[in-house]
């Protein structure tokens, strides 16, 4: 379906800073609130059906984030109620974003959406600046479109062939990358802000905080809060101990899950190379870098 519409209210150019994922999986989510009685569990953030505007690269990032919340063991209650009130709308892609490695993963096109738009040229000689294509794969939007008497016209949502950045995988993963002395160097260089885990979207960690409210010491709330497994604390176990007190072990936990131990759990990549990580990481630490240096490692077997 298509019409001529002002399409200045969506950015087309610029890649978002953050990823969708707060509208699914919020920074911080009430649980439930309780007393010393009874527990109630809590309305969901946002009752309303919403439309998300994504990239190919995000829409498989959703992909991932139902293969953990919905896909792999029980289903996460407060993920799903949340995940069913939202629609996807692709936006096509003309041309590589900065930092972006979507080709190298696979991830630059897809047909998992409801709806995909499309910018284009206006054509009729009445018509000014731009509009869009709109390809209606939700019943509701297509009932609407046709009650409008819109003319049909099928989009073809643009994306990329070729990024800027490309990234070769290491093939194996084995104990010689995992144990390699290379990890040590971001023990100094990584400050373990966790900026690269908040703006990825398929990062999936969370920790739970029990909040005592003032005048009732025995009421209260439990919230789930996006966590980080590059952040001091998070691996902190009972008796003082840490699971990865380096930062060089944070940083190879999560480069090998996002590119070895999800693939050998769920058949694909978790990683969609939308790049966002290596946009905000302050200390320039490139993760298509780091993947790539192992591919090197591995390939000249050292």
């Amino acid at each position: 379906m298509g019409r001529s519409i002002p399409p200045g209210e969506l950015e087309w150019e610029v890649k978002s800073h953050y990823s969708f994922k707060e509208t699914i999986l919020p920074i911080t989510q009430t649980l439930f609130y309780f007393t010393e009685h009874e527990m109630k569990e809590a309305e969901p953030e946002r009752k309303k059906p919403a439309i998300l505007f994504l990239r190919s690269c995000d829409i498989h990032a959703m992909k991932r984030l139902d293969q953990v919340y919905l896909n792999h063991g029980a289903e996460d209650y407060y993920y799903r109620r949340l995940r069913d009130r939202v629609k996807l709308v692709l936006m096509g892609c003309a041309q590589t974003c900065e930092n972006g490695f979507c080709v190298s993963m696979g991830t630059n096109r897809t047909r998992d959406y409801d709806g995909a738009v499309q910018l284009v040229e206006a054509v009729d000689v009445h018509e000014e600046g731009m509009s869009w294509k709109l390809d209606s794969r939700w019943q509701e939007l297509t009932d609407i479109l046709e009650s409008m008497e819109l003319p049909e016209e099928e989009a073809e949502p643009a994306y990329v062939t070729e990024n800027q950045v490309k990234v070769r995988l290491p093939e194996h993963c084995g104990p010689e990358l995992i144990n390699h002395p290379v990890w040590r160097e971001y023990d100094s260089r990584c400050i373990a802000c966790g900026r690269c885990n908040f703006v990825c979207p398929t990062c999936t960690c969370f920790t739970m905080q029990d909040i005592f409210y003032q005048d009732n010491e025995n009421a209260g709330e439990r919230r789930r809060v996006h966590g980080s497994c590059m952040v001091d604390g998070y691996t902190d176990v009972a008796g003082g101990g840490s699971c990865r007190k380096d930062n060089g072990d944070r940083m190879r936990f999560k480069v090998l899950h996002k590119i070895s131990d999800f693939k050998k759990k769920f058949g694909y990549q978790m990683c969609v190379g939308c790049g966002r990580c290596d946009d905000v990481c302050p200390e320039y630490i490139s993760f298509s870098a780091c993947v790539n240096k192992l591919a090197d490692m591995e390939k000249e077997g050292r």
